[in-house]
């Protein structure tokens, strides 16, 4: 056994529980998907595995030391290349050795790894990073940079146990290919973080965590879905005999009391004409009350309980499931000339133009588009000039007139310092009552408890939803939505959810990320390839 862990627990320092009762055993070779909502403690989870935290209950065993890859690395840019990999102490040893200076000191650094050097170059050049120095500091690189880099400590190191948070997050397709390879051939035991479903299903393992524990699925990503499909089907399966059950219940339950009533009103009306002594009347007027009381009572308790059992059951319902869009049609007729441009190029300052050849392109309404193209390859600048918000400096452009919306992986329209309630009705341009907002907002699952909540505290997942409420407040689709990496900051629930919404949205959508799945699920229609100008 690589790593058990059993009835671990941990409490947020707010005194939030993040997770319970979490039993794992982990094997040598196994490749684990732990996946979960945001917020669930994934991340967490890893720390505690890495020994960065301790676990508030519990018992974790490892037979060996981690190596832990982090999905934010802005902890290291002070450091150099080779400090952050750890080995910057062993390559000066190394060096004083072969310069001289053989002191006792240097051979305890380098601890008899005479090949750190090659194993470092040969390290790099696998993920396409031999140009780099190791004297280099990390602030100085892209997110993909610094991410190649500590997976190329992979090599160096050779650790038996990998943990991985969202590797994938800012790689380019061609470092998502080079990780999905490694994923596939390598020795090391890896428990992968993730919501690149691409990556999923190239583990053999999902484990899906929550607060009341861990469910292990013996399979990939494909296999988690196909098991989660079945019990969804018997869920709404339930939920459809529990709302039978209800009907049923209620229908009889008037029925009954419909019935009792025309007895009671004949019973009155007998009591009246059979001139019995009136302590008599009453008695026998209470004792029928008091039977119809219970009768109504024992129904109404019935319908109760099976009205409680079917709230239950839908509120093990899935958010996608629960939320309406509505979005209207954009107002354009479908394929209207939106944004030609001919021959275009763009430097900044006096840098080299960014693209190898000249852009020539042209988008009508309707159109649902992905430009791609490497890291650096200009795809941001491309949408800026699209908006309007940059001018090349070569070529022409023109636009029809159209209303956009530019959506950022941080969903940045979301203003940090209003509350959900406050941002909702920013986009209340259509003078909806104040009712008919908390209702879209109720039906994007902010409930009143959210409302006065800052949008500074909500996490990716929420940020999105607000944003798609907003949208949905305003009433009259943006003839244009351009996407900018939107998966990046949620987990695949809410990825699920921004599809779906994408998918009901008539109008000219331009995307850029590099999930392929998701891509494929919005239903793209062209590719935009962007060549770097090198």
């Amino acid at each position: 056994m690589m790593l058990t862990i059993q009835n671990l627990s941990y409490i947020h320092p707010d005194k939030t529980l993040l997770f319970s009762n979490i039993n794992l055993t982990v094997n040598p070779n196994e490749k684990i998907a732990l996946i979960g909502n945001n917020g669930s403690g994934k991340t967490t989870l890893l720390r505690i595995i890495a020994g960065e935290l301790q676990p508030s209950e519990g018992i974790l065993k490892k037979d060996t030391n981690p190596y832990y890859i982090p999905q934010i690395f802005g902890q290291f840019d002070h450091l150099t290349v080779a400090e952050a990999l750890q080995i910057d102490q062993k390559l000066n040893a190394l060096h004083e050795i072969l310069n001289g200076n053989v002191s006792e000191k240097n051979y305890e650094l380098l601890n008899d790894d005479w090949t750190i050097e090659e194993r470092s170059s040969a390290a790099l050049n696998e993920w396409q990073l031999g140009y780099l120095d190791l004297s280099q500091k990390i602030g100085t690189l892209s997110g993909g940079q610094k991410t190649k880099i500590f997976l190329a400590g992979i090599s160096i190191h050779q650790p038996g146990l990998v943990l991985l948070d969202e590797p994938s997050n800012h790689l380019d397709t061609t470092g998502r290919e080079s990780l999905y390879d490694f994923i596939e051939n390598t020795k090391c035991t890896l428990i992968v973080v993730s919501h690149d479903r691409k990556l999923l299903n190239h583990l053999n393992m999902v484990c899906e965590l929550s607060k009341n524990g861990i469910t292990v699925y013996g399979g990939n990503y494909d296999f988690y879905k196909e098991q989660k499909l079945i019990k969804a089907n018997a869920l709404a399966q339930d939920i459809q005999s529990k709302e039978k059950a209800l009907k049923k219940a209620r229908e009889k339950e008037r029925e009954t009391i419909e019935r009792r009533q025309k007895l009671d009103a004949r019973a009155k009306k007998n009591l009246a004409s059979a001139g019995l002594p009136k302590i008599v009347a009453n008695t026998l007027r209470n004792s029928a009350e008091r039977s119809t009381g219970k009768i109504e009572g024992a129904h109404a308790e019935k319908t109760g309980n099976i009205s409680q059992e079917l709230q239950e059951l839908r509120s093990s319902l899935p958010g996608v499931d629960k939320m309406k869009f509505g979005f209207d049609d954009s107002g354009l007729h479908q394929g209207k000339i939106l944004f030609t441009a001919t021959n275009i190029n763009f430097s900044y300052k006096y840098e080299n133009y960014i693209w190898r050849e000249p852009l020539s392109l042209q988008i009508r309404s309707g159109e649902r588009i992905a430009i791609k193209g490497t890291n650096g390859s200009g795809k941001t600048t491309l949408i800026n000039i699209i908006l309007g918000n940059l001018t090349p400096q070569v070529g022409t452009v023109s636009f029809a007139e159209s209303r956009s919306v530019y959506i950022d992986q941080d969903y940045s329209l979301i203003n940090n310092e209003l509350t959900i309630l406050e941002q909702a009705e920013q986009f209340n341009i259509s003078a909806l009552q104040d009712h008919e907002v908390k209702i879209r907002l109720n039906r994007f699952l902010f409930s009143k408890d959210d409302w006065d909540k800052t949008c500074s505290t909500l996490s990716g997942g929420e940020r999105m939803r607000l944003m798609i409420c907003c949208l949905n407040i305003a009433d009259k689709s943006p003839d244009i939505i351009v996407l900018d990496e939107p998966t990046n900051n949620l987990d695949i629930q809410n990825i699920e959810i921004l599809t779906q919404a994408i998918n009901e949205y008539q109008g000219t959508l331009l995307v850029i990320s590099h999930d392929e799945t998701f891509l494929e699920q919005i239903n793209i229609g062209r590719t935009i390839e962007l060549s770097i100008n090198k």
